[in-house]
């Protein structure tokens, strides 16, 4: 069991609830209904990082973590990540992330990489996790957290003046690339902002310059397949309405379609997401990302753009090649 020691911890190092409110944020209300998830989804992020912290080792942590319902249980390995890396940041403490990520965390490692930009976002750099010893491929999503904290916490900063941009460096590599993958986070977090609706969620994306659209289309489709709270009527607006950028919506939702589908906490929203956003069934849109995942090969490479940028195009363009060929298929 946890020591009074992680119970001091839980209870210093953990965010207050009142921080998801909708309220609180100034976030668009659609209904009660987006409201309660949104919300829910908040409280269960806070849960799995005061696992994290409190936790006496990793194991037990895991064994908190295993406690949450399937379909919310990556909201709480998310939340982990980030309390994982606070924790390892303390003076004498250390091993919580590696150990997250070498149990039955591996099935949500892109969650716990999301929660540990959590963590980047509220510690000083010196005590960042050095992500160069980590998963050479899924550490940008590290980045992406970082972009989702920032604009669901600083929202007038990162979304109400969409016209100021935030330089973003780290010792990962590609610092080029860096502001693509926190706009991702930002396009995830805006799913948020926007409180599920749609139009509300194209408003704020058009609000942004036209050359950051695609990354915060990808990261909004994966927010809008992970997190839910739409039906298929509104899915399919979405879409329409991401126009040119329809395909890199399709590869934020395929990533998420995968997470769920690694984690074992696939839910019914999953495959109607698959269905209108990816245009094809949820096992298809997992089973591209599987295979076009970058090998070791790809990944010790120095090309002008991280590996991880080559995945996410080459899977949005076969989602639009199957989407062509399902449409030749049925003339």
């Amino acid at each position: 069991m946890s020591s009074v020691f992680g119970a001091i911890r839980r209870r210093l190092l953990t965010p207050p609830v009142s921080e998801t409110s909708m309220e609180v944020r100034g976030f668009h209300v659609k209904n009660a209904e987006a409201k309660a998830r949104l919300e829910h989804i908040g409280e269960v992020f806070l849960r799995g990082y005061a696992h994290a912290v409190e936790a006496s080792s990793p194991a037990e942590a895991e064994e908190m973590l295993e406690t949450v319902p399937r379909d919310m249980r990556g909201f709480a390995y998310e939340g982990a990540g980030m309390g994982a890396a606070v924790y390892d940041s303390l003076p004498g403490h250390g091993g919580r992330l590696d150990g997250l990520l070498a149990g039955r965390g591996r099935q949500h490692d892109y969650m716990i990489y999301v929660g540990v930009g959590w963590a980047m976002a509220r510690l000083p750099k010196l005590l960042w996790p050095d992500l160069r010893t980590t998963d050479p491929l899924l550490r940008w999503l590290a980045l992406d957290g970082y972009g989702f904290h920032q604009a669901y916490f600083k929202t007038a900063s990162y979304v109400r003046t969409p016209e100021v941009r935030h330089p973003f460096s780290w010792k990962g590599g590609h610092n080029h690339y860096t502001a693509s993958a926190v706009d991702q986070g930002i396009g995830r977090a805006l799913w948020f902002v926007g409180g599920t609706d749609p139009e509300v969620v194209t408003r704020l994306i058009r609000s942004y310059a036209p050359d950051r659209h695609p990354d915060l289309y990808a990261g909004a489709g994966l927010a809008c397949t992970y997190a839910g709270g739409v039906g298929e009527e509104e899915l399919a607006g979405f879409v329409e309405a991401a126009g040119e950028h329809r395909w890199a919506l399709a590869q934020g939702s395929a990533f998420a379609v995968e997470a769920r589908i690694r984690a074992n906490t696939v839910i019914d929203h999953t495959h109607l997401a698959a269905r209108v956003v990816c245009g094809t069934t949820a096992g298809r849109a997992s089973q591209v990302c599987r295979e076009l995942r970058p090998g070791p090969a790809a990944l010790a490479g120095q090309g002008a753009s991280p590996a991880y940028e080559t995945w996410r195009r080459d899977v949005a363009a076969q989602l639009a090649s199957l989407s062509l060929t399902s449409k030749g298929a049925d003339q």
